[in-house]
């Protein structure tokens, strides 16, 4: 099996400490209160690198925006608490591409942990800003997935609650090989829309399997959990 790096250095620009994926994944939480600070230098520079390694590989459009306060400026995104949401990612792509929901949750989990070690905080969002009011630029066939809104946050989150392991997984956790139990583990730490986690795990021989059940989102949730999930364990799933 092709397996894929678990573990890397990259230096935090708020500091000198260093920050490996697992802790990303662990330390990452929604963040909708945004400090009045812009991004800029080395920071976008490499947030535009990923982006552009992602299109490159996915075959999205993903686009990041900075200092557009008008996506957020809507009833329902005050409502939903943001403040200073100056910046987004836009996951843009082709609506005939294939799996193009869990393309886009997949690459954008990649570039929000990036964002995590970049001393950036993040928050999925697919309803609560202005679709009319996305600068994004969108070709002919092409669609706006989700946003994600990022920046200096106010706070560092909080820890989500999880499901029990039995109701998402089905190898009980004393038969887990270490790898998958360290996937399993980050799996249950993914983001998904409002915390459903309808996902579930099983494994065949040396592979996992994820699938996503029924619902809003589920397909983009799927793609979290999966980029979750390999970049734990060392191990591409399907």
């Amino acid at each position: 099996m092709k397996e894929v790096p678990a573990r890397y250095l990259e230096k935090m620009t708020k500091g000198e400490m260093f920050m490996d994926i697992k802790e990303a994944i662990r330390s990452r939480h929604s963040v909708r209160q945004f400090k009045d600070k812009a991004i800029e230098g080395s920071v976008i520079n490499e947030l535009e690198d990923l982006i552009k390694e992602c299109n490159e590989l996915s075959g999205l459009n993903i686009q990041l925006v900075i200092n557009d306060p008008e996506c957020f400026d809507t009833f329902l995104a005050h409502y939903g608490r943001f403040t200073n949401a100056n910046n987004y990612i836009a996951l843009v792509g082709n609506k005939d591409l294939p799996d193009l929901d869990e393309k886009a949750g997949y690459y954008g989990q990649k570039i929000v942990l990036k964002a995590q070690m970049l001393g950036l905080n993040t928050c999925w969002v697919a309803g609560t800003y202005g679709k009319g009011k996305c600068k994004a630029d969108t070709a002919a066939g092409e669609k706006i997935v989700c946003v994600i809104a990022i920046g200096y946050g106010e706070n560092e989150g909080t820890k989500h609650k999880s499901k029990p392991l039995a109701k998402l997984c089905a190898v009980r956790e004393e038969d887990m090989p270490s790898w998958f139990r360290d996937g399993m583990k980050a799996a249950m730490m993914a983001p998904t829309a409002v915390n459903q986690q309808k996902f579930f795990v099983d494994i065949d021989g040396e592979e996992a399997v994820i699938t996503a059940k029924r619902g809003p989102l589920t397909k983009i949730d799927l793609g979290i959990v999966k980029y979750n999930f390999e970049a734990a364990s060392g191990h591409k799933c399907r």
